[in-house]
Parts: C-alpha cells; sequence; structure tokens
C-alpha cells in the first residue's frame, strides 16, 4: 500500500461512526450486514450510514454485494490486510519474534 492511499484509508477511519460500521461489519464475516441491520445496531440514521458507508467503499474497506433490490455490506479484508501490512511492514526491522506471523509478503 503506498502512503497516499494510507492517508485516505486512515482519513476514512478518523470518524468514530466510520470505525463503529467497520467494526460491526468485521464482526458480521462473510455474511455481511444490511444498511437497515446496521442503522438499527449502530443507532446511525439510513441517510447517515449511507454516507458513511460510501465513504468505507471509496477507502477500500467495505464492499457492497446487491441481493436482488436489498445490498449487503461486508468489510473488505484485502483492504484491512493490505492497512495492517502497511503499518507492520516496517515492524521491528522485520524481526518475527517481535512482530509476530501479522505482515503478509507479498
Amino acid at each position: 500500500m503506498e502512503l497516499k492511499t494510507a492517508a485516505t484509508t486512515f482519513s476514512a477511519l478518523s470518524q468514530s461512526s466510520r470505525l463503529a460500521i467497520l467494526r460491526q461489519l468485521v464482526m458480521a464475516g462473510t455474511n455481511g450486514r444490511t444498511p437497515g441491520a446496521l442503522s438499527a445496531e449502530l443507532g446511525i440514521p439510513p441517510s447517515t450510514l449511507s454516507f458513511h458507508l460510501k465513504e468505507l467503499q471509496q477507502a477500500g474497506l467495505v464492499q457492497g454485494s446487491k441481493n436482488g433490490r436489498s445490498i449487503t455490506y461486508m468489510a473488505d479484508y484485502g483492504g484491512l490486510r493490505g492497512l495492517i501490512n502497511f503499518l507492520l511492514a516496517d515492524c521491528c526491522q522485520g524481526d518475527p519474534r517481535l512482530c509476530g506471523p501479522y505482515v503478509i509478503r507479498d
């Protein structure tokens, strides 16, 4: 991940509602959540939720899957993995005893 992409991703996560949405989607796993379920679970109005989901999608952290007339949102684990790798790529000069198995080399 490039520095500019990482900065965009962190910017998306710097808002507490977006971070809460992402955490909820990570917990939901591959089943994801519908906007209605997210709105009810987090107490975020639908129009505000839609705005936040769009921002998270643009940052590469969330993806939507259309099911008929509804959309199910899921965490984009590839995007999350890229962000984690960006943070830990130079961790402790690559010493696996300190960084553990968290960095996935491409």
